[in-house]
């Protein structure tokens, strides 16, 4: 292998979710705000995917508020911590740039009625999975000793009248 294929080799995640054009997805983002780290959800329909290897891309269209959000994402980013399939949706083309003009109901896609959504991942490196071996603990029956309990008189306090 070449050196930058090799290091590419490294970037690129073991496994990636097998999307579609049309799926409504549910993106998890890494989001950073000055110290702190928190997950952000982006759902929408994959309007287009492009490119391959370390630089795949795939973009996700929503509308928020009335205005419509288009978010690019890199397949293998460290920054995207998981990818989920919402919606199995059909579509004939590869890029769905026709949902722009498209408004309410009529900027989705037909849902594919017999799809199941499944949770089907791409294995892009040969993830070597090794099994530890299972050790079997026996404990021993211990014998438990009866232990007395004294229940000692409480006294009365007087009381103030």
């Amino acid at each position: 292998m070449d050196i930058i294929k090799s290091i590419e080799h490294e970037q690129m995640k073991n496994a990636i979710p097998d999307l579609k054009v049309g799926d409504t997805v549910r993106v998890h983002q890494k989001i950073k705000e000055g110290n702190r780290e928190r997950i952000q959800v982006f759902e929408g329909i994959v309007i287009k995917k492009q490119g391959g290897g370390l630089n795949a891309t795939f973009t996700v269209r929503r509308v928020a508020y009335g205005c419509g959000v288009e978010k690019t994402f890199l397949i293998h980013s460290p920054m995207v911590e998981k990818i989920e399939v919402v919606r199995v949706g059909k579509a004939r083309r590869a890029k769905l740039y026709y949902l722009r003009d498209r408004v309410g109901k009529a900027a989705k896609t037909k849902e594919d009625i017999g799809a199941r959504i499944e949770t089907k991942e791409i294995v892009i490196k040969g993830a070597e999975i090794e099994e530890a071996p299972v050790s079997e603990e026996v404990e021993a029956p211990v014998a438990e000793a009866k232990v007395e309990e004294t229940v000692a008189p409480a006294e009365e306090a007087p009381k103030a009248e």
